[in-house]
C-alpha cells in the first residue's frame, strides 16, 4: 500500500478529537493565516510556511520556475547573506528544507521550541526581502538542470512517468513536470524568478503552520511581531483548468536504459471537492487498498504469488489536490513474461472486481489499515503540520479532516464496485510501457538533495 497509505495519510488527519481540541487559527491584518497545533510531548516545534503557488500555476515556456525559486529562497536577503539561513538553523540544532509540488511550495524548520523566534525571523525575512542576483541564478539553474538529468533523464521509471503524465493530460498544466522541461530551464532568466517571487510570495497567499510544544497565544504574538508588518499585495486568482473528457485509450512506449520492462495504466478520476457530499473519491481510496496494501491485497496475492506473472504490482490514487487525479495500476513482468501478460492480468483483476465486487472482509481490512495508519502518523509532529498545510493550500481546510476519515469508514462494498466500473474503463485509460534498452554503465543518481521538490 505504498502509494495508497501515503495518499490517505496526507488526506486524513489525526483522531477527530485531537484535531478539534488542539488546533487554533488566526488571520493577521495582512492576510497571513496562522494555524497552531499544540503538542506538548517533547520540547520541539515545527514551522512550515505554505505558498499557494506550485508548478500548475506556471505558464507554458517557463515551466520549472516554481522549483527554481524554491532553490533561490536559500540564496540570502539584504540582512542574511547567502548560505546563512541554513547555517543559523543548523547552529541552533535544527533542520530545514523545502519542497515544490504541482499545487504549492512549502518551507520548513524543525528545532527546539526556544528557537522558534529565530526560525520566524529568518522565514519572514525571505518572504519579502529576497536578494535575487543574476550570478546566483546562473549558478542555481545549473544545479536544477543537473537535478533534472539525475532524477528524470537518467532514471527510466521517472522518465516513464513524466512522458505518461504529459500524455494523460491534454490541457491541464499537470502535463508539465514540476522540475520543468529542460528546454525551458535553459531559457529561464533571473527576471522570470523575480516575476514569480513578486507575483506569488505574499502573506495573503500563504499559510503559516506551527506545531509543537507551544502555546497558541504566544505563537500568534510572535507571528504578529515577525510577519505582521509585511505588506500584502494583489495575487492573481488561481485559474480553474478543466481537463477535457478523454475519448479513447492512449498508449505510449518509452525507450530508456533499464534492467526490466515496466507497465503503468492510469485512469482519470475525480478528487474531493465537497468533503461532505462526495463519495466516489473515498470509494476509490478503498479500491486502491483492496488492490494494493499488504501481502493479502489482490494484486500481490494474485499476480505475484499465485500466477507469478509479475515480480511486483501496485495501485495508487490521490484523493486530494487542486487539480484532477489518476487511479494508477503498475506492474513489472516476471522473468519470461511480457508487459502484455501483466496488462492482461491487471485487466482480468478489474473485470473480476467489477463483476463480483469486494468482500466484507476486504473492506474491513482496508478500513482497519487506514485507521491504524492514522494513529501511527500522530507520532510525527512534522506530519501533523504537513496535513494541515496541505489541506489549507488545496482549499479544503483542515477542519474537514475528521469528516473525511468518517466518510472513508462509511464506504460500502457496492460503492467500491461502482467506482471500479465507472472509472477503470477503456476510454478513460492511458497505458505507458517502459521498453528497456541496454544499460550504459552510468552511475545511479544519488538519493536525496539539499532542497528537493
Amino acid at each position: 500500500m505504498r502509494i495508497f497509505l501515503f495518499c490517505v495519510a496526507l488526506l486524513l488527519g489525526s483522531a477527530p478529537a485531537a484535531v478539534q481540541a488542539e488546533v487554533f487559527e488566526r488571520t493577521l491584518a495582512n492576510g497571513l493565516k496562522v494555524i497552531v497545533k499544540e503538542d506538548h510531548r517533547a520540547p520541539v516545534v515545527v514551522q512550515q510556511i505554505w505558498y499557494k503557488a506550485g508548478s500548475m500555476d506556471e505558464r507554458t515556456g517557463v515551466t520549472g520556475i516554481a522549483h527554481v525559486l524554491e532553490h533561490l529562497m536559500f540564496k540570502g536577503t539584504k540582512t542574511v547573506p547567502a548560505g546563512q539561513f541554513s547555517r543559523r538553523i543548523a547552529a541552533a540544532g535544527g533542520r530545514e528544507n523545502a519542497f515544490t509540488s504541482y499545487d504549492y511550495t512549502a518551507y520548513f524548520q524543525q528545532l527546539h521550541k526556544s528557537k522558534l523566534p529565530l526560525a520566524m525571523q529568518l522565514e519572514s525575512d525571505r518572504m519579502h526581502n529576497l536578494n535575487l542576483t543574476a550570478a546566483d541564478f546562473a549558478k542555481e539553474i545549473k544545479v536544477v538542470m543537473e537535478e533534472r538529468r539525475l532524477r528524470t533523464d537518467d532514471e527510466a521509471r521517472a522518465l516513464l512517468y513524466e512522458k505518461m503524465t504529459a500524455t494523460v493530460y491534454q490541457q491541464h498544466p499537470y502535463q508539465h513536470p514540476i522540475i520543468g522541461w529542460m528546454n525551458d530551464l535553459e531559457s529561464l532568466t533571473v527576471g522570470d524568478a523575480r516575476a514569480w517571487y513578486k507575483r506569488w510570495y505574499a502573506p495573503n497567499n500563504a499559510t503559516l503552520v506551527i506545531a509543537g510544544d507551544v502555546k497558541a497565544d504566544e505563537v500568534f504574538a510572535l507571528a504578529q511581531r515577525y510577519y505582521g508588518a509585511i505588506p500584502k499585495h494583489a495575487v492573481p486568482a488561481p485559474r480553474n483548468f478543466v481537463e477535457p473528457k478523454q475519448v479513447g485509450i492512449k498508449r505510449i512506449v518509452v525507450k530508456a536504459p533499464a534492467e526490466l520492462p515496466h507497465l503503468v495504466m492510469s485512469y482519470h478520476t475525480p478528487v474531493i471537492r465537497d468533503p461532505e457530499q462526495d463519495w466516489k473519491p473515498y470509494a476509490l481510496q478503498i479500491l486502491a487498498g483492496v488492490l494494493d496494501g499488504n501481502e493479502s491485497a489482490r494484486l500481490n496475492k494474485h499476480l505475484v504469488r499465485e500466477q507469478q506473472v509479475a515480480s511486483g504490482a501496485g495501485a495508487g490514487y490521490h484523493a486530494t489536490s487542486r487539480g484532477p487525479s489518476l487511479f494508477t495500476l503498475e506492474a513489472t513482468p516476471s522473468e519470461g513474461r511480457t508487459v502484455n501478460d501483466v496488462e492482461a492480468a491487471l485487466r482480468q483483476e478489474i473485470a473480476l472486481l467489477v463483476k463480483d465486487g469486494v468482500s466484507e472482509e476486504e473492506l474491513q481490512r482496508v478500513k482497519a489499515q487506514v485507521t491504524a495508519g492514522e494513529v501511527y502518523k500522530l507520532d510525527s509532529l512534522f506530519y501533523q503540520a504537513m496535513q494541515i498545510g496541505q489541506m489549507e493550500s488545496i482549499g479544503l481546510g483542515y477542519q474537514a479532516l475528521p469528516l473525511m476519515l468518517e466518510k472513508l469508514q462509511a464506504v460500502n462494498a457496492e460503492q467500491v464496485r461502482q467506482v471500479a466500473e465507472e472509472f477503470l474503463q477503456e476510454d478513460n485509460l492511458t497505458v505507458a510501457v517502459l521498453d528497456p534498452q541496454p544499460l550504459s554503465g552510468k552511475p545511479k543518481a544519488p538519493q536525496g538533495a539539499a532542497h528537493a521538490h
